[in-house]
């Protein structure tokens, strides 16, 4: 089973969080599922580099990386995702979507409204537990 590690940004500004749409893929599970963004940790980075690196690629966003917030991990039916989240402090929402279809701004109670990833999951969770 392939093992995949990536890193996500729970993205906060002004009480709201950002939420990004991934597009349509050909694995039903994750095809336009909701996700906080961020992406795959490359050799000699560490994690808070690499959600550096993927948030300015796929948003155009540079924003402060504070603290590690919770590792999942999550068994999908062709690979194993651990995924590294942290909290990030954004100064703005403006943003450009290189690779995500649609992006939400939402407080911490209207985050069940969105269709999320399963690995994402339990940090919604968390976050709402926080509320």
């Amino acid at each position: 089973m392939k093992k995949v590690e990536v890193v996500a940004g729970v993205i906060i500004c002004k009480d709201k969080i950002l939420c990004v749409q991934r597009p349509e893929n050909k694995l039903e599970y994750i095809s336009k599922k909701f996700e906080f963004p961020g992406g795959k940790v490359e050799v000699g980075e560490t994690q808070k580099e690499a959600l550096s690196r993927e948030l300015e690629e796929e948003l155009s966003i540079s924003p402060k990386i504070d603290k590690h917030f919770l590792t999942v991990v999550h068994q999908y039916p062709h690979f194993e995702l651990t995924m590294h989240s942290y909290l990030c402090q954004a100064e703005s929402q403006d943003l450009v979507l290189h690779e995500h279809i649609k992006a939400e701004w939402l407080p911490k109670a209207k985050l069940n409204n969105l269709d999320w990833a399963a690995a994402d999951i339990p940090i919604v969770n968390k976050l709402r537990a926080d509320e």
